[in-house]
């Protein structure tokens, strides 16, 4: 492994999005992207599927054998304001994160250019406002199923960005319970470890202290924040959302050093970008005894495939 930069500046945005509005949602990010800038962060991390948003608590009219027209409209919302990759909207993302002169890594649902599938998605923008890396969630979550497509783009199965601190890379929320994906990110030796979530379970905190001491990485945690006030009143789906609670995400975002320890304590029920300086030398220094894909590792044994294609 290479001698990385020894010092990092990171900003963990814990945003609420303007629900369904993408240009909104866009122009907040974007803002925060330059306030970030100027408190001299070099790594911007937003939180899962913020533009448009995260469709918490409801169902787009599913049903076993059957779908409604109602749902089948408020669906319709969430698809025109998904984001196409590349487009105006990343273009914007790219500018944003030039102009900071920072590592941007955002979570999006994102509409296929070609046919019509949505996927959860996670970019990461280099310092020339460049895309780095696109990851698509290979596996969404429970009823997420109804509207997310599985990855199968083998140029989106865990993409690393090489920057001067190391491979980073990214799971989306609950891919980070799937322990050959953590392993595919720990074999590329990530010393930067993105969890964008919507997940804001106390048992998570847990989770991403777990990994972080599984991987001895830096583990960057983002949620959101949101409030059921903030649905917008145009959605039909009015029984379901009358039925979320008042502060509908709370957050928790955090950052975990490699030996598991919380560099900054998790931030609850309020938007806020959260920043932290971050020591590198702890990345080699906590892998001396444990090095699980390294010196601790028995390829001999057990082996991890990555079917890519490369």
């Amino acid at each position: 492994m290479k001698i990385l930069k020894k010092n990092l500046r990171v900003a963990v945005v814990q945003a609420s999005p303007v629900m369904f509005d993408k240009d909104a949602t866009l122009d907040k990010v974007v803002s925060q992207i330059a306030e970030a800038g100027t408190h001299g962060a070099e790594l911007i991390v937003f939180p899962e599927s913020l533009v448009p948003c995260y469709p918490y608590g409801l169902t787009f009219g599913f049903n076993v054998g059957s779908r409604s027209e109602d749902g089948r409209k408020d669906w319709k919302i969430y698809y025109d304001n998904s984001v196409v990759v590349p487009s105006a909207d990343t273009d914007r993302i790219g500018k944003a994160a030039k102009e900071a002169g920072a590592y941007v890594s955002i979570g999006i649902t994102e509409r296929d250019s070609t046919n019509y599938s949505l996927y959860c998605t996670n970019l990461v923008f280099s310092p020339d406002g460049k895309l780095a890396a696109k990851h698509r969630k290979i596996k969404p979550t429970g009823a997420e199923r109804y509207i997310w497509a599985d990855s199968h783009d083998p140029d989106t199965y865990f993409p690393i960005t090489d920057t001067p601190w190391g491979p980073m890379g990214a799971l989306i929320c609950w891919e980070n319970y799937m322990p050959l994906a953590r392993v595919a990110l720990y074999q590329q030796g990530v010393s930067l470890y993105l969890a964008p979530n919507t997940n804001d379970n106390p048992e998570w905190q847990d989770t991403i202290r777990h990994i972080a001491i599984e991987g001895h990485c830096y583990v960057i945690n983002a949620d959101q924040y949101f409030t059921k006030a903030m649905y917008p009143d145009t959605l039909l789906a009015k029984d379901e959302i009358a039925r979320l609670k008042d502060e509908t995400c709370i957050g928790g975002s955090c950052i975990i050093d490699p030996y598991g320890h919380c560099v900054t304590e998790p931030v609850w029920n309020q938007e806020a970008i959260i920043y932290a300086d971050l020591d590198m030398d702890a990345v080699p220094m906590s892998h001396m005894e444990f090095d699980g894909v390294g010196h601790y590792a028995r390829p001999d044994i057990l082996e991890l495939t990555v079917r890519n294609g490369k």
